[in-house]
């Protein structure tokens, strides 16, 4: 029986690598979205950051369009693509939509970093924000603020969990992508909080 289930295990790993992942990409207010993903669920969302700044305007359009969509995609490649357009168009109705399912390792097991990010995922919703300190005693760990900021660099699907939310104790917002994407945090947050009013 040990013997056969530690075979199994070792073919689900082969599975897991040997996925065959394919991409999508949106243009979306931030620039261009790439989402990759498997038929077991999505891989990584990454923010391309091709638009400049000064280009996203109060006024720029809040429309997610599918500008590159293989021929073959996974249900959740394609739920994961409705959802981030309700999220730029209409994003009060983003919480109602179903995630796509997640593939990634980051987001399997026990693991703090893993625990973090789930709690991000369940227990701050749209609009609101959480400090570093306070997800850190959410997910059972007051003391591991820094680790805290590991796990939201560490993130794989960034928007779906919503690592733009996490921002200082002192109010600021903190540094999003490594520095190189805050002003996009800034215009999440913003947006967010827009939107929620209306």
């Amino acid at each position: 029986m040990g013997k056969a289930s530690s075979q199994r295990s070792k073919m689900k790993k082969q599975r897991e690598s040997q996925c065959t992942q394919k991409t999508i990409s949106l243009l979306s207010p931030l620039g261009t979205i790439q989402v990759s993903g498997c038929e077991n669920g999505v891989h990584t969302i990454q923010i391309l950051m091709d638009v400049a700044p000064a280009e996203r305007s109060s006024e720029a359009p809040l429309s997610c369009v599918v500008n590159d969509n293989p021929a073959e995609t996974s249900p959740e490649l394609q739920r994961c693509a409705e959802w981030l357009q309700a999220y730029f168009s209409e994003p009060q109705t983003a919480g109602s939509l179903p995630l796509p399912a997640f593939h990634h390792p980051t987001l399997q097991g026990d693991a703090f970093t893993s625990r973090v990010l789930q709690v991000l995922l369940s227990d701050v919703k749209f609009g609101e924000t959480v400090s570093y300190k306070r997800l850190a005693e959410m997910a059972g760990n007051p003391r591991a603020v820094r680790a805290v900021g590991g796990a939201m660099r560490r993130n794989p699907v960034p928007l779906l969990i919503p690592c733009h939310r996490v921002i200082s104790s002192t109010g600021q917002s903190g540094p999003y992508m490594s520095g190189k994407g805050d002003h996009l945090k800034q215009w999440l947050l913003t947006h967010e909080r827009q939107r929620g009013e209306g």
